[in-house]
């Protein structure tokens, strides 16, 4: 039986309480399981979700020695993207300063403040639940280099230009392009995501004007012959 677990939760495919409720038994630190109803969706890309045993959806999740607190209810969790997190920290060298765009509740942001030494990381956010559950997993990691803003970060304006920008939106982040392009400075550094076939041409032609394309991951499948792809673009000088 395939199954999701974020922290305490498991979200299986199935509307079945019978297997459920085996479950909540037979898996160890589990308190609630959940079955999906519905696609993410909304501009919050909130989950689709209905309880089928136990009781809470607000939990701790645990990845790569980082700790995330959040509502499985109310907020998207992509295992997925689990290989992503650690490869661009792994990217980020001592003292740099760094924008994520789309922060959620600290995907990308905390296993960077937790990792490396980065100077400072502005995380900015637009739902205000994801918000509060950033500032509190700052809280939880102990962490003092996060900057959290909540706001549109098209509208949000940043008085130094910053090493690195990461662009965690989908299915595109294109119309944030130029506004990445304002925090960044000549020879920095974007990672920007977005949806598209077995090759991501239409997202590398998004970036040829702003610099060069320096790696391309496949993150996940999307579909029929569609794909998570996150390019790494090294701004012109």
């Amino acid at each position: 039986m395939h199954y999701q677990k974020i922290g305490q939760v498991i979200i299986i495919n199935k509307n079945d309480k019978e297997l459920a409720e085996r479950l909540l038994k037979e898996i160890s630190n589990t308190k609630t399981v959940m079955c999906k109803v519905g696609s993410i969706e909304g501009q919050f890309r909130q989950p689709q979700l209905k309880k089928l045993a136990g009781d809470g959806t607000e939990t701790i999740h645990k990845e790569h020695g980082c700790l995330f607190k959040l509502d499985v209810s109310k907020i998207m969790w992509s295992k997925g993207n689990h290989r992503e997190r650690m490869r661009i920290t792994r990217l980020v060298r001592p003292g740099e300063i760094i924008v994520d765009m789309f922060a959620g509740i600290g995907y990308f942001s905390i296993p960077i403040a937790v990792h490396t030494k980065a100077k400072k990381i502005y995380s900015i956010e637009v739902n205000p639940i994801s918000f509060e559950y950033i500032k509190e997993n700052i809280k939880l990691n102990k962490v003092k280099n996060i900057i959290p803003i909540l706001g549109d970060c098209s509208k949000v304006e940043i008085r130094e230009e910053v090493d690195r920008v990461l662009m965690g939106l989908l299915p595109s982040s294109k119309n944030y392009l130029p506004k990445a392009m304002d925090f960044v400075k000549p020879g920095g550094t974007i990672h920007y995501h977005g949806i598209d076939g077995e090759e991501p041409r239409t997202l590398e032609k998004d970036v040829e004007k702003y610099g060069t394309v320096t790696k391309k991951i496949k993150v996940k499948s999307w579909g029929p012959r569609r794909h998570h792809w996150v390019l790494d673009v090294k701004i012109n000088s």
